[in-house]
């Protein structure tokens, strides 16, 4: 289902962008290449299909294949190979990104193996909020509308730039460098209570006031606001598969159904079951 594609202002465009909420089912495993001309940003809304995994087919070796996570961004010039295991019934945000922003700010990157492999899952707060608010105003028409679009779109663009600036073997000045990034997002991945400060201190091998510091200077947000946002998205993610609510509540680490309702409906404006009657309505 195609959203409506972006237009430059009357006062000239400041970014572009086409935005659509793309659906896709297959009954078999998924193996397909995607090859953009421009920025591909893809935010999935829905569970991936089980074991679904990427490889930049002109840059690494053909069994090199990364995780794919919500956020993936394919840069053009580059072709993604895509595999999952099973069958997949998903919907995505897809926002393909041209124009002076993403020439100021995207462009100009070198494209190594770092950012490549940081590209296929994207942990960032702003850009998925960002997308969410593009598929938003993309539903709607007028001249307000399509102005908005712009501003957000160049937004967006910018806020890719300072993620992907910093990927590098060595850490931005007063950031952490991206193996200890990615050690921390994997540690955050595994299922069961969410580690404390201590335990991923111990395991980046620095202090905790190093670790809070200089997450919050790579990533623009604590460690504590990511474990919430996972806490909320993967929640989603069990209340759309079926689990009830008490459940969803226990696997995510809340000690009451009531503790997880609140924060729940203070992160989405939803209580958990008015969230999987908007599913069920759908048809996710």
């Amino acid at each position: 289902m195609a959203l409506r594609p972006t237009r430059p202002g009357k006062t000239g465009p400041i970014a572009s962008a086409t935005i659509e909420l793309a659906r896709s089912e297959s009954a078999q495993a998924l193996d397909l290449v995607l090859s953009p001309e421009s920025f591909r940003l893809e935010l999935c809304v829905t569970p991936r299909a089980r074991n679904m995994r990427g490889c930049f087919a002109n840059a690494w070796e053909p069994h090199h294949f990364e995780r794919l996570g919500d956020i993936v961004l394919i840069p053009p010039g580059h072709e993604l190979h895509i595999r999952s295991d099973g069958s997949s019934n998903t919907a995505s945000i897809v926002c393909a990104l041209a124009g002076p922003y993403v020439e100021r700010w995207l462009a100009p990157l070198e494209w190594t193996d770092q950012r490549l492999e940081a590209a296929l899952d994207i942990a960032s707060i702003a850009i998925r909020r960002l997308l969410r608010n593009l598929a938003q105003e993309a539903r709607s028409s007028g001249e307000d509308s399509a102005a908005l679009i712009e501003l957000l779109a160049g937004e967006l663009a910018i806020e890719l730039g300072r993620y992907f600036a910093p990927i590098e073997d060595v850490p931005v000045q007063g950031g952490l460098a991206s193996w200890r990034l990615r050690l921390i997002d994997e540690r955050l991945r595994i299922e069961g209570p969410p580690p404390d400060l201590a335990e991923l201190a111990v395991l980046c091998r620095i202090s905790i006031r190093q670790l809070s510091r200089g997450y919050r200077t790579s990533r623009g947000c604590t460690i504590g606001d990511t474990i919430a946002h996972d806490r909320i998205e993967t929640a989603k993610r069990l209340l759309s598969g079926g689990d009830s609510i008490k459940a969803v509540g226990a696997a995510i680490g809340f000690a009451t159904t009531s503790s997880f309702a609140l924060a729940f409906r203070r992160a989405t404006a939803l209580t958990p079951n008015q969230f999987r009657q908007r599913i069920l309505r759908s048809g996710g």
